[in-house]
């Protein structure tokens, strides 16, 4: 809509872009009879007969404007800018200017150069005449006429035309300005000139000589504006809600016809293409129609199904309870975990003491067997050296020395009277284990151990049983197992169980030293038989005979028995104590026929385990035996301190001998002939068994060794020869038994056949016997 003007309506000096629609008057009295009338009628005139003359001064003012570029009769103009009537008044056809075309422009245009030249050669007074004698106002028929004429020649042309300039922004306001004069375009559907209009000579001369008072003119009819643009705005929103409505009905109507043109030849067409293109266009759609049932009877079915769902859930009394249940195990199994997460620390720490204390205990035993290896065999080297050089001064011992030599026999004096009271006579010097205390060292490593004990108790003395009693937990799970097996099982909770138990049964086994032959077995402790139980209970369920349970004990085993094995082997057993070595492959045994049946799965922890035990034992050839030769003349002796030192360490010798083949169907065979007769038999004991002098010590020596070799290695009842590793045993047998039966010992000769028959040197025995004719000793090697 246009805007509202100001109240003093003075007139702008505007260009033709500005002056779109506005009507700025120049209603000065005694205006010039310059000013000419150019046929432009205002946007909304007003109502009333007695505004006649106030028009027709106006119409009479507006050729010349002031001010430079003034346009009032704008080519922008729309085409409600027609001849207008009301009251009965009419405005002359010479001055309609119709703006929808260029045509109409040109028109309206000479027609103001005619007026301008009327004008300037006619005065004021005659100006009324002419005005009344040559205008012809023509009526609405004839004007709604001369526009359709128009637009039919337009449309004939069936084109639209580049010079159209001045097109109507609105259409439905052009059609429904011949039905209505007074129909006029708003101010902001005009369209707005960027150009000043081109003006002729006479036009431009005419409106530098305007006279410039005509501003005092406007204030006098201020107030009379003012209504008249009121009411103009008033009839504009009326006409155009009716221009609306009649755009329609003229838009509905064909504008142009447009014909066909038969010259245009067509593609044949025949019966068959057309059944063709209709049997494609029916298979096409009866595919789709067949698609979309499939579909819909899919959407049927998950109906149906969901609705079962529904159903069976709403039907289901059971599902509260299951809920109850399913809430309840997890909030169990959340305050299990977060209990034992805050324990474990406790545990760790105990478990760390306990462990240091064995260690510290057993590292005493070994720096303490080793300093007084050392020191012994140092003050018997001086010894041997002042022997030598026959002198007859004492020898000088420092009083580390003495007093650690006398601490050792006082030692060996209570170990022999300990024997001698329990009646083992035949006991040889050298395999005891010399693993005793002093009264102080044992109570305070008793005191020690008790006050672990009493921390190790303390742990859980304010945990309820259901979270530190493992037969408490195994029920919990036995219960959900029981009540619900497929979520049991899907859930996973035999992988579950080992880790859950594995702070608990830690805690069982801080005070557990494998070592001690009184320490209790895995069998008789609490943990293990509840997981018995609880494997047994998951086997009575035939359909589970797989069932994922069974594997839970050897699971326990893997991650928690094994690495605390593993430690004591490593750091705390001492290979040379027979004690030990038993009571530890006790316990082993147990522990690898309980993984047996799952070998496949713990077989990782079980060869950590064993190539621990192998290192150990290395270490143990590596750095203990020790056995020193000395000149027969020295060893003759047997009372003498260099034959009994040698005694003793060649028997810890034998000893640690016994104890790697303890080993025996544990370790490889190939392990243990490795160690036991590479390493210890050829290197050490060989070695102090040639220095020796043959009798019967040295056979009762190779009599022992025979005994501690496996049998199974000799079972082949095809072999005779003995494995490799055993022949220089044999060897140091025959060159012994040739020595004898040139001796008085002579009957000790019978004591090695037998030795070489049981290790399946047969051939060498069948030798010996028929180079020495021992008739009486082959039915010795027929028994075999």
């Amino acid at each position: 809509m246009a805007h509202r003007p100001k109240r003093t309506f003075r007139q702008r000096r505007a260009h033709s872009s500005d002056s779109d629609g506005a009507e700025e008057q120049s209603s000065e009295p005694g205006a010039p009879e310059e000013q000419t009338a150019q046929g432009l009628t205002e946007e909304g005139p007003p109502s009333g007969g007695g505004r006649v003359e106030a028009t027709a001064r106006r119409v009479r003012g507006r050729g010349r404007g002031r001010g430079r570029g003034r346009v009032w009769a704008s080519s922008r103009r729309s085409a409600g800018a027609a001849t207008r009537t009301e009251g009965g008044l009419s405005v002359p056809e010479s001055r309609i200017v119709d703006l929808s075309t260029d045509e109409e422009d040109e028109t309206a245009h000479s027609l103001e150069n005619k007026d301008d030249q009327s004008s300037s050669s006619n005065s004021s007074s005659s100006l009324e005449e002419e005005f009344s004698s040559v205008v012809n106002i023509p009526d609405a028929a004839f004007i709604q006429a001369a526009r359709r004429k128009r637009e039919l020649a337009r449309a004939q042309n069936d084109y639209i035309s580049l010079d159209v300039k001045h097109t109507s922004a609105i259409p439905g306001m052009k059609k429904n300005s011949g039905d209505d004069p007074e129909s006029e375009p708003d101010d902001h559907e005009k369209r707005i000139a960027f150009t000043p209009k081109s003006q002729t000579l006479k036009q431009r001369m005419a409106e530098e000589t305007t006279p410039r008072n005509e501003e005092t003119s406007e204030e006098s009819q201020e107030d009379e504006n003012q209504d008249i643009w009121e009411q103009q705005q008033m009839r504009k929103a009326v006409k155009i809600t009716e221009g609306r409505d009649l755009d329609l009905s003229y838009s509905s109507e064909p504008q142009t016809v447009k014909k066909f043109d038969t010259s245009i030849s067509l593609p044949p067409v025949n019966l068959e293409i057309i059944k063709k293109q209709l049997n494609n266009r029916l298979t096409l759609l009866q595919d789709t129609h067949r698609s979309h049932l499939r579909e819909y009877e899919k959407y049927i079915q998950d109906v149906e199904s969901s609705k079962s769902t529904i159903q069976n859930l709403e039907n289901s009394s059971n599902q509260a309870l299951n809920f109850k249940f399913y809430k309840s195990m997890k909030i169990y199994v959340e305050n299990l975990i977060d209990c034992l997460n805050e324990k474990i620390v406790s545990i760790q720490e105990i478990e760390s003491s306990m462990h240091a204390l064995l260690l510290k205990q057993a590292m005493t035993f070994m720096k303490r067997r080793q300093d007084e290896l050392k020191h012994e065999s140092t003050y018997l080297q001086q010894l041997s050296r002042r022997t030598e050089t026959s002198t007859n001064e004492s020898l000088a011992v420092d009083e580390k020395t003495q007093w650690i030599l006398e601490e050792i026999e006082s030692r060996r004096s209570r170990r022999r009277q300990a024997r001698a009271l329990s009646g083992n006579c035949d006991h040889q010097e050298g395999t005891s284990s010399d693993d005793e205390l002093s009264s102080a060292d044992m109570n305070d490593f008793q005191k020690t151990q008790d006050d672990i004990s009493q921390d190790h108790k303390k742990i859980f003395e304010d945990v309820h049983d259901d979270f530190c009693n493992i037969q408490h937990i195994l029920l919990k799970f036995q219960q959900w197992r029981e009540k619900y097996p497929d979520s049991y099982y899907e859930a996973f909770i035999s992988l579950c169980i080992p880790k859950l138990l594995n702070p608990l049964i830690r805690v069982q086994l801080i005070d557990w030293n494998p070592l001690k032959c009184d320490a209790i077995g895995l069998k008789q402790m609490p943990w293990f038989t509840s997981i018995e139980e609880f494997m047994a209970s998951s086997m009575e369920d035939s359909k589970k005979e797989d069932s994922s349970d069974k594997k839970i004990l050897s699971a326990v085993i893997n991650k928690t028995i094994i690495p605390r094995l593993t430690d004591f082997v490593e750091f705390i057993w001492d290979p040379l104590s027979t004690s030990q070595t038993t009571s530890l492959i006790t316990h082993c045994r147990v522990i690898l026929e309980e993984l047996s049946t799952c070998a496949n799965e713990v077989s990782k922890g079980k060869q950590d385990l064993l190539k621990s035990v192998v290192v150990r034992m290395k270490k143990a050839i590596e750095d203990d035996v020790f056995i020193p030769l000395y000149p027969k003349s020295t060893v003759e002796n047997k009372t003498s301190p260099h034959s009994k030192f040698q005694e003793r360490q060649f028997w810890s010798g034998i000893k640690l001998f016994r104890n790697i083949l303890l080993w025996n169907g544990l370790l490889p065979d190939d392990t243990l002939q490795e160690l036991g007769l590479g390493k210890l038999l050829n290197r050490y004991l060989i070695i102090a068994l040639l220095n020796a002098i043959p009798g019967p010590d040295v056979v009762k020596k190779c009599n022992q060794i025979a005994a501690y070799l496996p049998e199974k290695w000799f079972q082949n009842s095809a072999m005779r020869t003995s494995i490799p590793q055993l022949e220089n045993f044999i060897q140091f047998l025959l060159r012994s038994a040739h020595k004898l039966s040139r001796s008085e010992f002579r009957d000790e000769v019978k004591e090695i056949i037998p030795i070489l028959v049981k290790i399946k040197a047969l051939n060498q025995a069948e030798s010996f016997i028929e180079e020495y004719n021992l008739d009486d000793l082959k039915s010795v090697i027929k028994e075999v």
